[in-house]
């Protein structure tokens, strides 16, 4: 029995030492933040044709949203795409969105595909392929670019061997329920630190599907867009880096766009970006470190493309930390207790301080969003199972199949609720029950110094779980106000 004591402390350090490896990695993006970008100042004043993609998918709360702002952008010659491959009433509000637009003498037009090869990444091949412009800016559906946003993105653009330049995010409701908060204070983190910190460094970034401007050459000679993952996005950044073009990201200009509003919807789209990050891996990551590119930069793209295996890491601690303070009482626990301080100082400290830099660059005040900081922990913990599954997916599966995330829109009061995925489902549900018990005996066997931690990885399955239920009480309903109504 012992023994089993022993594999399992051994188990139990050997993920405290990985996540404190990025827990640290978390400290050096905040040293970067200190570096200034090597580049020039903008000073081109030309106005190009720029395309204006919107890939949609059965986007009917928000399609005229996105249309009516994107045709409403600052710029004396523009073209606008709408890549409309939905089956639902999106067409024909899409449609009659663009014939509103093409009276004001917008050049604006509607593609329609008898098919979805490739989803987003052939959408946007597609529209390519109509179009001659040399510079293309794409938003997804949820996004709401102010008019100056290619006044402000092109002069960057126009400098010499840059392929793109990207936006930084922002939220349109962040308030609007915990989730929302969470998902805002985990996307500050990576566009206000860890993409600031990688430009400024020199490291490769990489464009996020949105609210951003391609250089159509660039594109090309990366190889086109690719739907063998289902980050297409995250896949040509880098073969496009590769080849040696320049990205800039400008933290200075914000897109604001709609968070998903729901637990369920949020669990669907971090598990389709950490699958394509691993199926991304897959692909490039031999490339990658035998290039000639300086070893910083290898090392840190090697360790961009493989930060979602923290998640099974995570998963794997929390099934082992119950079990690892049974340990404690049946053999010396002095060395595991050392571990602990290692890990609350290289993760917990480093995760708090990463997210309160965040909160602080964002321009959000600290002192009244503090409590949001744990809440963020607890449900990256509570998420864990879940996006190991979508690791999996992305290190055995080739399945390109695109998950899109439901938008209701910031003026609809009906919260659009995605079916439940149930193995996502299972898992938060089991390891609800698992730690209900180990909360229980943590108490009666009055392991006081362990009860914070253990609070904290429990509140992360506990909302995560009850939320996902409560969710699907409200589709179901939901439903039958539906059927009654077309009764009447």
């Amino acid at each position: 029995m012992l023994d089993a004591y022993w594999l399992a402390g051994i188990a139990y350090s050997l993920c405290l030492i990985a996540l404190g490896c990025w827990g640290i990695h978390r400290f050096v993006l905040l040293l970067w933040l200190r570096q200034k970008p090597d580049v020039a100042t903008p000073t081109k004043t030309a106005t190009p044709t720029v395309l204006v993609q919107l890939p949609v998918y059965n986007e009917p709360k928000v399609i005229s949203r996105i249309i009516d702002a994107v045709a409403q952008l600052d710029w004396p010659s523009m073209e606008i795409q709408v890549l409309d491959d939905s089956t639902d009433e999106t067409c024909a509000i899409a449609a009659s969105r663009v014939a509103h637009w093409s009276e004001q003498g917008v050049m604006i037009s509607h593609i329609r595909r008898d098919h979805r090869t490739g989803y987003k990444a052939g959408a946007l091949a597609h529209g390519l392929d109509l179009s001659p412009a040399k510079y293309i800016a794409i938003f997804d559906a949820d996004f709401v670019p102010e008019p100056d946003f290619l006044r402000k993105m092109m002069p960057s653009l126009l400098e010499p061997n840059v392929g793109m330049v990207q936006a930084c995010w922002g939220h349109l409701n962040r308030n609007q329920n915990w989730t929302t908060r969470v998902q805002a204070m985990i996307l500050d983190g990576h566009f206000v630190i860890e993409h600031t910190a990688r430009f400024r460094s020199g490291r490769f970034f990489n464009f996020n599907g949105t609210a951003g401007i391609w250089r159509r050459d660039c594109i090309i000679d990366a190889g086109g867009w690719s739907h063998d993952t289902v980050t297409e996005d995250l896949d040509l950044s880098y073969r496009a880096q590769m080849k040696g073009w320049n990205f800039i990201y400008r933290d200075d200009v914000v897109a604001p766009a709609e968070l998903p509003g729901t637990t369920r919807a949020f669990l669907g789209q971090q598990h389709r970006w950490a699958k394509g990050t691993v199926q991304t891996s897959r692909k490039l990551l031999d490339p990658i470190l035998l290039s000639n590119f300086p070893v910083r930069v290898r090392l840190e793209a090697a360790n961009h493309l493989l930060m979602v295996w923290a998640y099974p890491t995570v998963f794997l601690l929390s099934i082992l930390f119950p079990l690892s303070i049974l340990a404690r009482v049946q053999m010396d626990g002095a060395s595991l207790l050392i571990l602990d301080l290692f890990a609350v100082i290289a993760t917990t400290v480093s995760i708090g301080f990463f997210y309160a830099v965040a909160l602080q660059r964002s321009g959000e005040r600290l002192r009244s969003r503090w409590w949001e900081i744990p809440l963020a922990m607890s449900v990256g913990i509570g998420c864990s199972g879940s996006q190991t599954l979508a690791v999996i997916e992305g290190a055995w599966s080739n399945d390109a199949t695109f998950e899109r995330t439901p938008k209701q829109g910031t003026s609809n009061p009906q919260t659009v609720v995605p079916p439940a995925h149930r193995a996502r489902l299972l898992i938060s549900s089991s390891m609800s029950a698992y730690y209900a018990m180990a909360m229980y005996w943590t108490i009666s066997a009055s392991h006081w110094e362990s009860l914070p931690f253990m609070l904290l990885f429990a509140t992360g399955y506990w909302l995560i779980t009850f939320t996902q239920w409560t969710e699907g009480s409200r589709t179901a309903e939901a439903a039958e106000m539906g059927v009654a109504h077309a009764a009447k």
